[in-house]
């Protein structure tokens, strides 16, 4: 494997920052994905009093071979607790976005899409101007879990496309490129006042011939926001980094992104699918919304 190069080194956070964020999820019994999947970003994001929470967790029902999440533990009912607890610590970090996430949960008939629904309202309960984005698993395709999950009305619905198509069942092998699409397909068709999101990992061994066509079918089904970032390996037993791509690759899958139409775009190596999230609040300024319009023009429902 080549030796990590320096552009994906990442400045030491004021622990200060760092500590009080902590002490906040410790007292209140959450976890975040910036602990459990070794995000590199999780200095930056806690010195800045941010964090992507995962709920529903850490144990997850999938073996991805790419992720640092738990997959031996076995899953534990879900706690009726946690969506109030989540709801106060964004009040207590005063949290202008927040972005909820979870591990698979394929043991469970909704997948979860009840602990959403429920974390979604009690935030909106307790901080009413916070807006909410959910990054959500493929449910196994359940779609009228998905039509629920909406029916709450996140602002923005977020499902990670990961890894090109040939290399799914190397990198996602319980996943389905084809459902990945589907999904945020049928939430554009199903809450089309819901900003869609998507995220990809590079250096696993994709062409950028495959990116390109990735990002079209993204557009394809009318997906709003974009990340691209470097896959980086967690530990010895993951999978492998195949190459470190250069900013400069990344400079310009951002500018194509641009022309394809992508309300926003986010591709530098250290981007995550949620890092600088709350970039979306500038989207919705620009490209406002109506949910009475949008209902007007929207397809009939797939459910």
């Amino acid at each position: 494997m080549e030796v990590k190069p320096d552009w994906l080194r990442v400045k030491a956070p004021q622990w200060e920052r760092v500590g009080a964020v902590k002490d906040i999820l410790r007292d209140l019994s959450l976890n975040t994905v910036c602990e459990e999947a070794s995000c590199p970003n999780i200095g930056e994001c806690f010195q800045q009093g941010t964090a992507t929470f995962l709920i529903m967790g850490p144990a997850c029902t999938r073996a991805c071979p790419y992720c640092d999440i738990d997959f031996e533990k076995k899953p534990t009912a879900l706690d009726p607790t946690e969506p109030e607890r989540l709801a106060v610590a964004v009040r207590r970090m005063n949290l202008k976005h927040v972005v909820i996430t979870s591990v698979n949960r394929d043991d469970l008939p909704d997948g979860g899409a009840s602990q959403f629904v429920e974390c979604i309202h009690k935030i909106r309960a307790c901080s009413a101007h916070t807006t909410i984005e959910v990054l959500i698993p493929d449910l196994c395709g359940n779609w009228p879990a998905l039509a629920t999950i909406l029916q709450a009305e996140p602002e923005v619905l977020n499902h990670n496309t990961e890894t090109v198509p040939r290399l799914y069942r190397q990198v996602r092998p319980q996943g389905n490129y084809d459902r990945t699409l589907e999904l945020l397909l049928r939430s554009r068709q199903l809450a089309p006042w819901v900003y869609t999101k998507s995220g990809i990992m590079v250096g696993l061994g994709e062409t950028d011939a495959e990116i390109q066509a990735v990002m079209a079918d993204l557009r394809q089904v009318d997906c709003d926001i974009l990340t691209i970032g470097q896959y980086l390996q967690p530990t010895a037993k993951h999978l492998g980094v195949q190459t470190f791509v250069h900013p400069n690759q990344f400079a310009r899958w951002q500018a194509l992104g641009e022309e394809m139409g992508f309300l926003q775009i986010v591709s530098s190596p250290l981007t995550r699918s949620s890092y600088h999230a709350e970039q979306v609040q500038a989207l919705m300024v620009q490209y406002p919304r109506s949910k009475s319009a949008a209902r007007q023009t929207s397809s009939e429902s797939l459910v």
